[in-house]
């Protein structure tokens, strides 16, 4: 994935949200890209459109400093087929969960010095992120949760890969091999 920066230094999808507005009882917020934004997340994420972006995003305090929030993430997209190259539309639906805390907090350095001790369930939530300042960026953080859901080798429906065949012992060229003049060179 590309810098999640843009040449102006913002991500192309952006929701601030102050960490001192958020409570301990979960609260909803609903995010949604513009047109421009959408053109800033295709060219973030490589692919030739981004029709959509939304997320319902559930924000509540984690441990006094820290915060969680939860949520759905949904996308459709187009990309390039790997074998055609025409375009192929997908959608994305993922739920995600995800915990910030202060960069400054003891929580960061409980997390910094148990690093290399901690073991995480692949299926569990993710390390917690650290953020600086008092704001977190939900938009940036839901455009990363859809990013990771792309599928790297889109393909159209009809095609698929039969033509190719890999080749084994069985399937041995008559061709000479090119590098067979090589075999005895350091035998000088």
């Amino acid at each position: 994935m590309k810098d999640h920066n843009t040449t102006s230094g913002k991500p192309p999808f952006s929701y601030p949200v102050k960490v001192g507005n958020i409570s301990a009882n979960a609260v909803t917020v609903k995010v949604e890209a513009s047109p421009g934004e959408l053109k800033g997340v295709a060219e973030l994420w490589d692919v030739v459109e981004v029709k959509a972006l939304k997320a319902e995003v559930y924000l509540s305090r984690w441990k006094k400093d820290g915060v969680r929030i939860k949520g759905r993430v949904s996308a459709e997209i187009v990309q390039s087929c790997v074998v055609t190259l025409e375009p192929v539309e997908s959608k994305i639906d993922e739920t995600f969960e995800q915990i910030f805390i202060p960069e400054g907090s003891k929580l960061a350095r409980i997390v910094a010095n148990d690093a290399a001790e901690m073991v995480l369930d692949p299926d569990g939530p993710d390390a917690p992120e650290t953020f600086i300042g008092d704001t977190i960026d939900v938009g940036e953080a839901v455009t990363e949760f859809a990013a990771l859901a792309i599928d790297p080798y889109p393909r159209a429906k009809d095609v698929d890969f039969s033509d190719h065949i890999e080749s084994d012992a069985s399937t041995k060229s008559d061709k000479p091999n090119p590098f067979a003049v090589l075999k005895d060179w350091k035998k000088d």
